[in-house]
């Protein structure tokens, strides 16, 4: 990538809406968590964080990721790990993100529920006005931990909720959990005024995306990878403008997909859809926001017009309010204009 791409990339504002909450802690807090719990297999030194975060494939991610989220132990490092998640996104420019929370993971741990909702409201107002990054969450169900897990997190998102909680979701494992088992939990949140954002076709095929828009009433779809596979579906998502949350490195990362080169993003942008570039878990794939638009940008031919379109769709794509879009979109157009001004003839 040429290097004036790379920092027109460095400096555009932007807006990511399929990243996670506890993969998204950086490795010298993981290190720093994993020194506080001596009990975890993570390693203490951010070094050898590269080695423990090489994944055989995506079971082997997921055993990972739960000894990640096993160093989350009490409301203070629930705050310390989201105030500097948003820390590390005020560096690259991003200037509002719907962060993915899983909140059955740490109150099934013994953190009180109202405790969790509280550290992660502070430091999403202390972000807001320190760093100037605005986060919203998603609550979602970790699939692996079968309907007890969705029922808990109904609760907690439903009966109890917070100021920034905007949507609703379900993630892990796709392979032996079936979406429409989850069916009524999304719809008692869909009725409490949440969006429904679940991951699907990720790592099984197309029939697993028609689950989501069929029986959980998607209205974004996580990763969505295998939409590829049926033109029907793709041209469905098109039709409708039902967003994808595209994570190139992470889909690598997880042999979700073989190669870069074997993206499906093209054929995504080829048949009309509206693509949004996320990092999901970043830390853990080695990678960031801006690492993923400079992947985006070699996959789809992009220039900075091209780059400021796609930071545009994470825009419209996004459960921020009109006015909020609209003055981000601005942003990221007056970004354009004066790196275009101020280019060499």
């Amino acid at each position: 990538m040429p290097e004036s791409l790379e920092t027109f990339i460095a400096g555009l504002p932007k807006a990511e809406l399929h990243v996670h909450h506890v993969g998204s802690a950086s490795p010298r807090i993981v290190a720093e968590l994993a020194a506080r719990h001596p009990d975890s297999p993570v390693p203490k030194d951010p070094g050898a964080l590269a080695d423990f975060f090489s994944f055989r494939d995506f079971g082997h991610f997921i055993e990972v990721y739960l000894a990640v989220v096993d160093l989350i132990r009490d409301a203070e490092d629930v705050r310390l790990l989201t105030y500097e998640v948003a820390r590390d996104m005020a560096r690259q420019q991003i200037r509002y993100a719907e962060l993915t929370v899983t909140p059955y993971s740490s109150v099934s741990r013994g953190i009180p529920d109202r405790a969790f909702l509280e550290a992660i409201e502070d430091a999403r107002v202390s972000a807001e006005r320190d760093l100037g990054v605005v986060l919203r969450w998603c609550f979602d169900i970790p699939g692996e931990a079968g309907l007890a897990s969705a029922e808990e997190t109904a609760r907690i998102a439903v009966d109890l909720g917070c100021e920034g909680l905007v949507s609703f979701g379900l993630g892990g494992p796709e392979i032996g959990v079936p979406r429409p088992q989850f069916k009524p939990y999304f719809d008692k949140a869909i009725a409490a005024g949440l969006h429904s954002v679940p991951h699907a076709g990720e790592t099984t095929g197309p029939e697993t995306v028609w689950d989501a828009l069929k029986d959980l009433r998607a209205e974004r779809i996580g990763h969505g990878t295998s939409s590829a596979q049926d033109p029907a579906l793709l041209a469905h998502l098109a039709e409708h403008r039902i967003p994808l949350e595209v994570c190139p490195t992470s889909n690598i990362a997880t042999r979700a997909v073989a190669t870069l080169d074997e993206h499906p993003i093209g054929a995504m942008v080829e048949a009309g859809c509206l693509v949004t570039i996320n990092s999901d878990d970043p830390p853990m794939f080695g990678t960031d926001l801006n690492t993923e638009y400079g992947v985006a940008a070699r996959l789809l031919d992009l220039d900075e017009g091209g780059l400021a379109a796609l930071a545009k769709n994470a825009v419209e794509a996004s459960f921020l309010d009109a006015s909020g879009k609209t003055r981000l979109a601005a942003e990221i157009d007056a970004y354009l204009s004066a790196w275009q001004e101020q280019r060499p003839q």
